[in-house]
């Protein structure tokens, strides 16, 4: 409870700046990464709250701070969270793809994202995973069966070199690829999102050869909702095997 009045106690205050909530937020700062996803998920939730609530009638600040409490425990409930499990999950892969050229972090909004060039992982205009990507995904898909409770979006993008007709498809197929060889390592793939941006999305400006390769890439990202903040951890035997698409956590391509 006080992780989430401490993100939502500018919403409390019509009055208050935006200043004075960046710095009431500020307060926070001594929370560790589990504490800081749920108030971070709280905050958001209790400014929308707070916005509902002064909009919706008589009522003045009693209204708002109803709807910013609200909202807060909304928001509480439906953000990502950076548990131990996630922790754990992202310095595996940050040592087994030390020297590799993925890039491993942590979002903003609580969620495992791996950036990986094409130029390890596909060859120009191809869908197949390359033998020195294989190692890598190999490690990935070990850390995502002892994590069963988190979902995975895999997102494919090329640079602008061809059409549309032949870059979107391609995009699709890379992501594609990547999820069919991690659930053939146990992932279940009902965990699983796949999406392709084609050219629409580049880095950086596609102007040159070497840029053209950092466009060319495959992301993949990694979240841990909420409602699965309780869960016990992981034995590593593996998570409940399924189909059909998993829970989506960026906005929907192009």
């Amino acid at each position: 409870m006080r992780n989430r009045l401490c993100a939502a106690s500018c919403a409390f205050k019509p009055g208050l700046t935006a200043l004075a909530a960046v710095l009431a937020l500020g307060a926070c700062a001594n929370m560790n990464e589990v504490q800081r996803g749920t108030a971070t998920g709280a905050g958001i939730g209790a400014g929308v709250g707070a916005v509902l609530g002064a909009a919706t009638g008589d009522g003045g600040g009693r209204r708002t701070a109803t709807g910013a409490a609200i909202g807060g425990a909304a928001g509480a409930v439906i953000g990502n969270i950076w548990s131990a499990r996630m922790e754990q999950q992202k310095r595996a892969m940050q040592q087994a793809t030390q020297g590799t050229g993925v890039q491993v972090t942590q979002t903003a909004d609580n969620r495992l994202k791996l950036d990986i060039p094409t130029d390890i992982s596909f060859d120009t205009n191809r869908s197949d995973i390359k033998p020195n990507f294989r190692p890598v995904l190999d490690k990935f898909a070990s850390t995502l069966v002892e994590n069963p409770y988190s979902k995975i979006t895999i997102i494919g993008h090329t640079d602008n070199t061809g059409s549309d007709a032949i870059n979107d498809p391609l995009s699709v197929n890379r992501a594609a690829r990547t999820r069919d060889y991690l659930a053939a390592r146990g992932v279940a793939s009902n965990r699983f999102t796949v999406e392709g941006r084609g050219s629409h999305e580049p880095l950086v400006p596609n102007d040159s050869n070497a840029d053209r390769a950092k466009n060319r890439r495959v992301e993949i990202f990694v979240a841990e909702p909420q409602a699965t903040a309780q869960a016990p951890q992981s034995s590593g035997t593996g998570a409940t095997q399924g189909t059909g698409a998993g829970g989506g956590y960026l906005l929907p391509p192009r």
